[in-house]
């Protein structure tokens, strides 16, 4: 019984500090409002490995609030604001499993357009940087479901191409929706595929558009083959890194808590894939996430 309680509380511990990065990068997509601690302590603990600067993301109206008001304390904090895919589902269909298929509730249309009316006002902050994460998530929608996050997904297009603003894409099983949404409503100047999930002919069509792909712990799992493929041939500035904390924390810690802190970890794995030098990687990253959410 001790040692199964040791190997919990190992698997519960946080990860130890990487040996810190010589050129100093970006996190381009975390959620410090969902991890342990301070917002302060979990910046202080990043930047003294490196990463001196974080690009939060909001994913319904009170984590959008909450990362405009943490961008506009730290000067190397940038916000994004959104309703997530799955939270637009939400609020149409008026229950706490959005992706259940259920009918619209009575004024869940008119809801919707009131989220979306405060999305509006904050990535008009100059703080906020990009409007996202949104796109789509089919993994956990019915048909209704899937109807809204489309419709959501446009709108927020629209939104990031009114203020200038950086687009931040979750798509998760949807690959060709996405795509297809892009064409037709026409991606804004910058366009940011987080936690980049296709493969390697998905990373060509992205690059001739000009997208940025974002790599996350996944690209360090083994079983995880097509995503280092993708990353071999995405150009490399249209590369991105993020940690999506608390989430996808990296190997050889996966299952344990995720932090900004993280991203030498997984800059390491890359610049392997790529045949780079770390330095080299890490110059190439903070250069596009600076270019990418115009800071």
């Amino acid at each position: 019984m001790p040692r199964s309680k040791k190997s919990q509380a190992e698997k519960d511990a946080a990860p130890p500090l990487p040996e810190p990065l010589r050129i100093a990068v970006a996190d381009s997509h975390t959620h410090l409002d969902m991890q342990d601690g301070s917002p302060e302590d979990g910046l202080a603990k990043a930047a003294s490995v490196g990463v001196t600067t974080v690009v939060q993301v909001g994913c319904d109206l009170d984590g959008s609030r909450w990362a405009a008001e943490l961008a506009a304390r730290h000067p190397g904090v940038h916000a994004t604001v959104s309703l997530h895919p799955n939270e637009a589902p939400r609020i149409v269909l008026g229950d706490p499993d959005g992706w259940s298929g259920r009918r619209r509730a009575p004024g869940g249309s008119a809801a919707l357009d009131e989220a979306l009316a405060e999305i509006d006002a904050l990535a008009a902050l100059p703080q906020v940087r990009g409007v996202g994460e949104t796109g789509l998530d089919y993994f956990r929608t019915g048909p209704e479901g899937v109807e809204i996050q489309q419709e959501s997904f446009r709108r927020h297009i629209a939104l990031a191409k009114k203020h200038g603003k950086a687009l931040v894409i979750h798509d998760r099983d949807a690959h060709e929706d996405a795509l297809r949404i892009l064409r037709e409503e026409g991606a804004p100047e910058r366009t940011v595929f987080h936690c980049y999930s296709g493969d390697a002919e998905m990373a060509k069509v992205c690059a001739e558009a000009g997208y940025y792909l974002s790599f996350a712990g996944p690209v360090t799992f083994p079983a995880n083959q097509h995503l280092r493929d993708a990353l071999a041939v995405a150009p490399l500035d249209r590369v991105l890194i993020e940690t999506d904390a608390p989430f996808l924390t990296p190997a050889p810690y996966r299952g344990r808590p995720n932090a900004p802190y993280l991203i030498p970890v997984t800059l390491r794995a890359m610049a392997a894939v790529r045949g780079l030098d770390e330095d080299a990687l890490a110059t190439a990253l903070a250069a596009n996430t600076a270019r990418a959410f115009d800071y």
